[in-house]
């Protein structure tokens, strides 16, 4: 993902304290939903919400502080980076052919059915396409998997062979 260069201090110190409705000092993951848009007016998805916060509390609080909130802020906008550079009519939506424009950019070889059941789980509108913090949330989930498949993949052919034990152990390292 191309970077983009962070805001003021003084800027995302704002921003922060405007998100803190309860001034605990911590944001938590409804505070940051709220705050968040995803250009649907629809609530930010609450999965992909819950995932951004596990990456940055570092300290298991429930929530980051303004040290892990410029971290999430970053983390956000070169992920709209990305969707916008993929989001070839501007609609504010990823459709079939741009994701699979967008995984293909990020190594992914994956089939036209798959691509099917990609916009199937991760379009909660049932419009055909994602919005933008599902497309963070398809890419995360694909990359937590692809990182759970490839320890597995020893001789790297892009098949495995597993116990229902070790399957089971792969799901649930993911959900």
């Amino acid at each position: 993902m191309a970077s983009v260069g962070m805001p003021d201090p003084s800027f995302l110190w704002g921003v922060f304290q405007r998100v803190d409705k309860d001034r605990s000092g911590i944001i938590s993951d409804t505070e940051l939903q709220q705050a968040l848009s995803n250009g649907t007016w629809t609530p930010f998805n609450p999965a992909t919400v819950r995932s951004i916060l596990s990456m940055f509390d570092r300290e298991n609080k429930g929530g980051v502080n303004f040290n892990e909130f410029t971290g999430v802020w970053k983390y956000i906008s070169d992920w709209q980076n990305v969707f916008r550079r993929y989001d070839r009519d501007n609609s504010g939506m990823i459709d079939k052919h741009e994701l699979k424009q967008a995984l293909t950019g990020f190594g992914y070889r994956l089939t036209d059915q798959f691509y099917d059941l990609l916009i199937q789980k991760f379009d909660r509108q049932r419009r055909g396409q994602v919005a933008f913090d599902d497309f963070i949330q398809c890419c995360v989930v694909l990359q937590k998997w692809t990182d759970v498949f490839r320890r597995y993949d020893t001789d790297q052919d892009g098949w495995i062979q597993v116990s229902y034990e070790q399957y089971l152990s792969m799901v649930f390292t993911v959900v």
